[in-house]
């Protein structure tokens, strides 16, 4: 890689860095997924419950611990001791970063500086991928793991597709499939078998698909597999050992065989068609095509040398000429060929078998991303005549700077405005200067997830069942109307302080002589 190829990369992934880290605290948590998984953080970074933290002292972590683990180490390298909404962000912004380098650099081997150039820009110009790498939960780092388990199996693949045995193991690159081990076992530790099940079918399909099924066998390394399953394991067995017995039923049976076998009900299977077009439009309804068309039309990727370029040499796609950016080889042209039918099966794949799971949500569909990106490059490089090619790849890298620039205004406002009448935090401020720490704290009477105020809380506040009459001596957070209507069942609970911000009216009651308001 030459200099202007390693800065072009670099300035695509610092504009990538821009869009995901500004203003990323400017919005609160106030959506239940999110506060969910920002309750078992607190645990962790403030409280060291680095393996089995639970929300509001009861309910057990249910997604593996790999989005945890990453942001109490970035705390703990950063000296931070207590979790903000920035800093709960701040791992999916970090996983997006490196994920478009990865991106980029693996479009840089096999396509050339163009397509690492127009997939790092896909990338910037994909609203659910940047979106996402705002988002404090596990999607941005299951996508990572998983796009870096596809990209290591393709360094690994032998270059002949007929070669099998000695050959194979000869051709083929132990170091990486090494690394796709440790990718599967992280990408398991990201968000639960997942992790390993769509990017290694999508690999068994292409191999069997590309008639290379004898070189499974050359995959099946021994020390490549026991690495791999010690890395996903590790947390099962953590857990099962330990007796915690409620995080695996809850992980495995409830988020895994529940999701997909039907005990949690179903949704309609085309639930996935809008999500899947819209959710980075225009470029999220131009995928599909490139994928039918990785998978249909054989690939041509031989890049002829511009006219006005010396003989030797190639263009790339700002028009600098560049040492390293050469007349792809026959065999290179194969390995690219390859590359984008794989990802256009682990496309297909993952939007087929999320289709099944009931309670879907859109962010699901983020892993494909890093993917869909290659091929659009490699769409917008190849496909075209070559009198249109470099028409269509300014006009797809115009295409993207809007976006990137839509992006950039449009997300952080969005995410303020979003939260600016749903936000518990004022609440919560205002509850913490009349609770004193020590002094006990109950919730009663809320019909929605209470994660984003136990967030802003900080602490544990047991749900009460039953009677409002009955409940114990403390404090007692109730939502307004509930408490218009069950005063009267109430009348030795006195309301000390009334809570009115936005959409969130609460009502703090107090029982017992003993706690004093603090002003």
């Amino acid at each position: 890689m030459n200099l202007k190829s390693a800065a072009a990369i670099a300035a695509i992934a610092l504009l990538i860095a821009v869009l995901t880290l500004h203003r990323l605290g400017a919005g609160d948590v106030c959506t239940g997924n999110e506060a969910v998984e920002g309750v078992f953080v607190q645990q962790m970074v403030e409280h060291g419950h680095l393996l089995f933290p639970v929300e509001n002292g009861i309910v057990p972590m249910y997604k593996p611990p790999l989005f945890h683990w990453t942001a109490v180490a970035i705390d703990r390298l950063a000296g931070i001791r207590k979790v903000t909404a920035a800093n709960l962000r701040i791992p999916s912004a970090l996983y997006a970063i490196a994920g478009a380098v990865l991106t980029m650099l693996f479009a840089f081997e096999f396509l050339g500086i163009d397509a690492a150039v127009l997939a790092g820009l896909a990338l910037a110009g994909s609203y659910q991928y940047v979106s996402q790498g705002r988002y404090g939960r596990v999607d941005m780092t299951l996508c990572f793991f998983e796009s870096l388990a596809l990209f290591a199996f393709l360094w690994w693949m032998p270059r002949d597709a007929a070669s099998s045995g000695p050959a194979a193991r000869f051709e083929s690159s132990l170091p990486a499939l090494y690394l796709m081990a440790v990718a599967i076992g992280l990408g398991v530790l990201a968000k639960g078998p997942v992790g390993a099940i769509l990017p290694g079918v999508s690999i068994l399909i292409f191999m069997f698909a590309e008639r290379r099924g004898r070189q499974i066998l050359t995959m099946l390394d021994p020390g490549a597999i026991i690495l791999g399953a010690a890395i996903a394991s590790s947390w099962y067995l953590a857990c099962y050992f330990g007796g915690r017995f409620a995080f695996l039923n809850r992980q495995l049976d409830t988020e895994n065989v529940g999701r997909f076998f039907g005990s949690l009900g179903t949704m309609a299977p085309w639930y996935y068609l809008k999500p899947l077009l819209l959710n980075s439009a225009p470029l999220s309804l131009i995928v599909p095509v490139a994928a039918v068309y990785a998978l249909l039309t054989p690939l041509l990727t031989r890049r002829r040398p511009d006219s006005a370029s010396p003989p030797g040499r190639s263009r790339d796609a700002l028009g600098s000429a560049g040492e390293d950016d050469r007349s792809l080889t026959p065999s290179d042209s194969a390995r690219a060929r390859a590359a984008v039918r794989l990802f256009a099966i682990f496309y297909f794949a993952t939007v087929t078998f999320l289709s099944i799971a009931a309670y879907k949500r859109r962010s699901y569909l983020l892993p494909v991303w890093p993917a869909a990106a290659v091929m659009l490059a490699w769409w917008i490089v190849t496909v075209p005549l070559l009198a249109w090619r470099r028409a269509a790849t300014w006009a797809f890298a115009a295409l993207c700077a809007g976006l990137v620039a839509f992006n950039f205004v449009y997300i952080p406002r969005m995410e303020v405005r979003a939260c600016r009448d749903d936000s518990f935090r004022p609440a919560a401020e205002e509850i913490a200067r009349v609770v004193a720490p020590a002094d006990p704290l109950y919730v009663y009477g809320f019909q929605e997830e209470i994660a984003p105020l136990l967030f802003y809380l900080d602490r544990d506040a047991p749900v009460l069942q039953g009677s409002l009459g009955d409940a114990p001596p403390g404090f007692i957070i109730v939502p307004a109307h509930v408490w218009e209507t069950h005063q009267r069942d109430a009348l030795d609970l006195e309301p000390v302080l009334t809570s009115d911000h936005g959409n969130r009216r609460l009502v703090l009651l107090k029982r017992g002589k003993s706690y004093a308001c603090r002003n």
